[in-house]
């Protein structure tokens, strides 16, 4: 997904593009599995020599369940705005600005788009309540320290009172009893 940004006349033109799994899947960490994404490129090049780049990405991508570890498809409705201008030497350092050597022939948009989907994956992503693997479920209460139900979030530690005594190293005991003993005595 290459712009040729030298040759692009004066005004606005329109570019689309599909991506799927597999360009997601060309960097090294990428918990995508699948993907169908339409990407609309808008660009206007002004009499400046200023390029102002807006992405809309729409569709779906497949990543694993935090929850259970199946599939689950996530949508995808992203836009983006990005400033080109020319300048001498590379400088990303300004959101949604981006100086380029005024050498460079082309822009490279994949970094780009890559960058603007994987954004819209949730820091915690779980199914909806109800659609989890129950077989695997069972499986997470069966080893969970605590037990787990499927109704509960992820956000607080795993934590249980008899676990936490049972665990305590004998030679904190005599400290803790010491603690327990003064703090009776208020």
């Amino acid at each position: 997904m290459k712009l040729s940004i030298a040759s692009l006349p004066f005004g606005s033109q329109q570019f689309d593009y599909h991506v799927d799994g597999k360009f997601f899947n060309e960097i090294e960490v990428s918990e995508v599995r699948s993907g169908s994404v339409d990407v609309a490129i808008s660009v206007t090049h002004t009499q400046e020599g200023i390029y102002d780049l807006d992405f809309v990405c729409n569709g779906v991508i497949t990543i694993p369940c935090d929850r259970c570890l199946d599939d689950m498809e996530l949508p995808v409705d992203a836009t983006y705005h990005l400033t080109v201008k020319m300048g001498d030497t590379l400088d990303d350092s300004l959101d949604n600005v981006l100086v380029i050597p005024s050498s460079w022939r082309t822009l490279d948009l994949e970094p780009i788009v890559r960058d603007t989907v994987l954004l819209t994956i949730p820091m915690m992503h779980v199914h909806s309540p109800g659609e989890c693997n129950e077989e695997m479920l069972g499986r997470l209460e069966q080893h969970s320290a605590r037990g787990y139900s499927s109704d509960e979030d992820f956000d607080e530690p795993p934590h249980s009172e008899s676990s936490a005594d049972s665990d305590i190293d004998p030679r904190w005991a005599a400290l803790r009893q010491l603690k327990e003993n003064n703090n009776n005595k208020k």
